[in-house]
């Protein structure tokens, strides 16, 4: 079984396709919560309200970091989707982190941002433009096929 964790942006489908385009690997996929809201507000709910909002996002960060710490040291790959709405800071520090712990990364993004993120895809193992890409990759990396 192959652990594959999706990190990334949360406003578009790609982990769906993902995980629905290796339906039929032997693939474990885990990522973030992506409620969004309940991924910021996480840590006021579980330890207590805060009325500063820095403390607010401080408590959610950490506690998320838990859960992203732990799916990135026990995947195998670490996928990282970067979107075209926001700048996602937090899928720069996973790629990161992901790369220092020596993982397979898997950086997925538009043609637009290879500059941007040229530090990242230097990184990376490869760098994906689709899902359906990514799906390739891991289908190569379990099975040796190429794409019909």
């Amino acid at each position: 079984m192959l652990n594959v964790y999706l990190s990334g942006e949360i406003h578009t489908d790609w982990r769906e396709q993902i995980t629905e385009g290796a339906s039929d690997l032997p693939i474990s996929f885990d990522g973030p919560v992506t409620d969004h809201g309940a991924s910021d507000d996480c840590g006021v709910a579980i330890l207590g309200a805060e009325e500063n909002p820095f403390w607010h996002d401080h408590k959610g960060a950490k506690v998320n970091a838990i859960r992203t710490r732990m799916g990135i040291e026990q995947a195998d790959v670490v996928v990282v989707r970067f979107g075209e709405k926001y700048k996602q800071w937090n899928a720069a520090f996973d790629a990161g982190y992901a790369a220092a712990l020596g993982k397979s990364l898997i950086v997925l993004h538009a043609p637009e941002h290879r500059h941007a993120l040229k530090e990242v895809d230097g990184a990376a193992l490869a760098v994906a433009e689709t899902p359906e890409q990514v799906v390739q990759i891991l289908r190569y990396v379990l099975t040796g096929k190429l794409p019909a």
